[in-house]
């Protein structure tokens, strides 16, 4: 039986440059590690200040009375005991496209979690659509 070595090439000197050792590097994993948490917590505070604070959660009843100039949006707003909140309201064209906004502060009673509300928001076009974007605490900063 012949008996079969591994061996390691041999190269000519200064032809195929310097040779890596076996040893793998953390510097690269560990700096993907910190660009990736970076990134993570970035967009975890975009969403938050996008889509506002969930204990602020409101839901739309409907949206009536559409004409060329304004939408009567109905909604509800669960909020901590006795708060405020500020919430942007938007309107939409059967397109999509955005025909009006409007920002309110509604205000629940001392005993009440649930805010009831209905508000006229002001048109470019004739909307098809009313919708609560956010809603966060009423003294919260935009």
């Amino acid at each position: 039986m012949s008996e079969t070595r591994a061996t390691t090439p041999v190269f000519p000197p200064g032809r195929y440059g310097r040779r890596r050792d076996g040893r793998r590097r953390l510097a690269a994993p560990i700096t993907f590690g910190v660009i990736l948490t970076a990134i993570a917590v970035l967009l975890s505070v975009r969403l938050y200040q996008q889509y506002g604070d969930p204990a602020y959660d409101a839901q739309i009843v409907r949206w009536t009375g559409a004409t060329d100039t304004q939408i009567t949006i109905d909604f509800t707003v669960r909020v901590p005991r006795g708060e405020a909140a500020t919430c942007t309201l938007r309107a939409r064209d059967y397109g999509g496209t955005e025909v009006g906004t409007r920002t309110v502060t509604v205000r629940a009673a001392a005993d009440e979690s649930t805010i009831k509300a209905s508000e006229v928001v002001p048109t470019t076009a004739k909307a098809f659509v009313g919708e609560v974007l956010r809603c966060r605490a009423a003294d919260a900063p935009s």
